[in-house]
């Protein structure tokens, strides 16, 4: 059995005030990369303990790198107001900059579901990246007209059955983006994949370690 990652509760700075953030560290890796990992809707339930987001943890902690959940701005104990994916976006540009600092990385693997996956995509132009994962976007609603597009390996995974996002509306989008990402659909999933998690985090944990090259 694997050991437990060395876990720890933090207070990172945002730039609106103080973010709640849980850090995790494979233990036996000297000098891991790095992770940073946004959860949906925080008007809607979200924050950092949200399944999902621990899912894509885990995928990253598998594959051996350091990981950062925090709750966006106004969520739990983080300080601030929603601000409805705009003012989101510099929290999560807080989080990566305190990650290169934490691990001296010049560049690190961004993922988010949902609410999350939208407002990573929007920050994941503003930085070299080793990839991007992205459950379930929230494209239509927290996304829409990207001037560009990320320039690293990119994820965008959605379960047919999603009742909160559109599948044909993703399809679409991706489409229309090019090179784009590479999209996965999964058969039978919803938009929290219950009872698919474990699946979820296989097929994440696949396309890390097919596309890492800063291990």
């Amino acid at each position: 059995m694997a050991s437990l990652p060395d876990k720890t509760l933090l207070t990172i700075d945002g730039p609106v005030g103080g973010l709640e953030a849980i850090l995790e560290v494979p233990k036996g890796v000297d000098n891991p990369t790095c992770a940073v990992v946004c959860h949906p809707h925080p008007q809607h339930g979200g924050t950092m303990h949200n399944k999902v987001a621990h899912t894509l943890a885990r995928a990253f902690l598998a594959a051996d790198k350091a990981v950062l959940r925090f709750n966006f701005r106004g969520t739990e104990k983080s300080e601030g107001e929603f601000d409805n994916g705009v003012g989101e976006v510099d929290d999560v540009h807080a989080a990566i900059d305190f990650m290169r600092e934490r691990f001296d990385r010049e560049s690190l693997w961004l993922a988010g579901f949902s609410f999350g996956a939208a407002v990573s995509i929007k920050a994941a132009v503003d930085f070299r990246l080793d990839g991007l994962v992205s459950i379930a976007p929230a494209v239509s609603r927290f996304a829409a007209g990207l001037d560009r597009q990320p320039d690293c390996p990119w994820l965008v995974l959605i379960g047919d059955q999603d009742e909160l996002v559109s599948v044909d509306e993703t399809v679409e989008w991706v489409d229309s983006l090019l090179p784009g990402p590479e999209l996965l659909v999964m058969e039978g999933a919803e938009h929290f994949f219950h009872g698919r998690l474990v699946d979820m985090r296989t097929r994440v944990v696949e396309f890390i370690l097919a596309n890492d090259t800063q291990a």
